[in-house]
């Protein structure tokens, strides 16, 4: 049953990501360093079995799947 839903840290860490399409500013807004919100996104990405962000040179973009 604990595997039914994502880590809640890691959900945490996607939305602001999402919502920023910024690990440093997600990781200003929840007093967290950018590595911990990269891991966050990563683990999330992991158990989900998908990519939610393309990290480019000009920073992220959120997939189709990311943007679902």
């Amino acid at each position: 049953m604990a595997r039914d839903l994502p880590p809640l840290d890691a959900l945490r860490a996607f939305e602001a990501a999402a919502r920023h399409l910024s690990f440093t500013l997600a990781a200003s807004e929840l007093n967290l360093t950018q590595g911990a919100i990269s891991r966050h996104v990563k683990n999330l990405e992991d158990w989900l079995g998908i990519v939610l962000f393309d990290r480019t040179a000009q920073g992220l973009v959120r997939t189709p799947a990311g943007e679902r």
